[in-house]
């Protein structure tokens, strides 16, 4: 069954063989009988409750609809959802889910992972499922802390971070998970917070109608372990001058204006070095203010705009879509080959294959 998905200012033929729900679903036929068992005030239960506020928009039988998890406090979440799903080993549920995929396009695969799960021990199956494009929606929840270990730095926490396992402050430059998506030529990458109800829907939204992967990384509070690490960018008033919020098709403005819309903050390009820096909207240079292209194919200006965040006070950080790009998708690709090697060669024989020539008899 073809469907057609407008974003923005491109139009993207999508292939879907996920099935129809048979009748209208709400968030609760999406809501498990299992007990939500976080710490109090986590950021998890915002994120849970606006995917499952967000499932019926799909118009997808749950039954054809999986998550699949790692490990860590983010990786209880298939518990939660009235789904398919499967709590898997950490570090791998892009690899699993790759697996499942690629052999069952009748089914809406999402991953749910953390910054620990997703960037350390599982780092190396996150960009391989980024390069090759399978249908895949991964949220990546960023509470840049080890929580369900209970508070060890992570690929994610600031130089400098005192923990449990760095009680003299962290070494490690952090991972930035939106730069390296992007390096991983992911075809779709975004940025949201959990407590952003409306952003955060709207995300999931584009995310969910793109065909290939696509990558979310959510902003979560743990108030146990790193309590306070985003409030600059949920502050509203702090929020202001640190949030970017980026929209396609338009310019890349944010902060208060003093009058007719200038004083406000914008993004140019340094006309020297080629980067990208915050100004002053002035009548002389408004006319250089960016206009967010979410569809280029380069990827040049998504990774510039990604590295606009002081990764310690999370100035001038950037939330939306960052890139969404039309690419081939691995498991249709996979399944073309397929169709053409039967066309031509016919259907393989399993056992004709495990007892050929090149099979060894062991004798006594």
């Amino acid at each position: 069954m073809a469907e057609t998905t407008t974003e923005g200012s491109g139009t993207i033929e999508a292939l879907t063989l996920v099935p129809k729900a048979e009748a209208r679903q709400s968030m609760k036929d999406f809501k498990s009988d299992q007990e939500v068992r976080w710490c109090p005030g986590c950021g998890d239960y915002a994120i849970l409750a606006a995917v499952q506020g967000f499932m019926p928009e799909l118009g997808l039988a749950k039954e054809n609809i999986v998550f699949v998890s790692g490990i860590g406090c983010s990786s209880r979440f298939p518990y939660y959802m009235n789904t398919y799903g499967m709590h898997s080993i950490h570090g791998r549920a892009p690899a699993i889910a790759t697996g499942l995929a690629s052999s069952r396009r009748d089914l809406s695969v999402w991953v749910v992972t953390g910054d620990g799960d997703a960037l350390s021990i599982g780092g190396n199956h996150l960009i391989h499922a980024l390069r090759r494009n399978v249908n895949l929606k991964i949220l990546l929840f960023n509470n840049r802390i080890y929580g369900l270990t209970k508070g060890q730095y992570s690929p994610t926490s600031e130089v400098g971070k005192i923990t449990k396992s760095t009680p003299m402050g962290s070494l490690d430059a952090p991972f930035n998970p939106v730069s390296l998506a992007i390096g991983a030529e992911a075809s779709f990458v975004a940025r949201t917070v959990d407590s952003d109800r409306k952003h955060l829907t709207e995300v999931l939204r584009q995310a969910a109608a793109h065909p290939g992967t696509a990558l979310v990384e959510i902003y979560q509070n743990c108030n146990i372990f790193n309590d306070g690490a985003f409030e600059a960018i949920k502050d509203k008033q702090q929020a202001q001058e640190a949030v970017i919020r980026l929209e396609h098709g338009r310019q890349i403005r944010f902060g208060a204006p003093l009058e007719d819309g200038l004083g406000s903050k914008g993004v140019v390009r340094d006309a020297l070095t080629g980067d990208l820096r915050v100004v002053t909207v002035t009548p002389q240079n408004e006319s250089q203010v960016l206009v967010h292209d979410a569809h280029s194919t380069s990827p040049t200006t998504a990774f510039a705009l990604s590295r606009l965040a002081d990764p310690d006070t999370l100035h001038h950080t950037p939330i939306g879509v960052l890139r969404a790009v039309d690419r081939p998708v691995y498991d249709t690709q996979m399944s073309d080959q397929l169709d053409t090697a039967i066309e031509q060669n016919g259907k393989g024989d399993l056992s004709a294959l495990l007892t050929g020539g090149d099979a060894w008899t062991v004798v006594g």
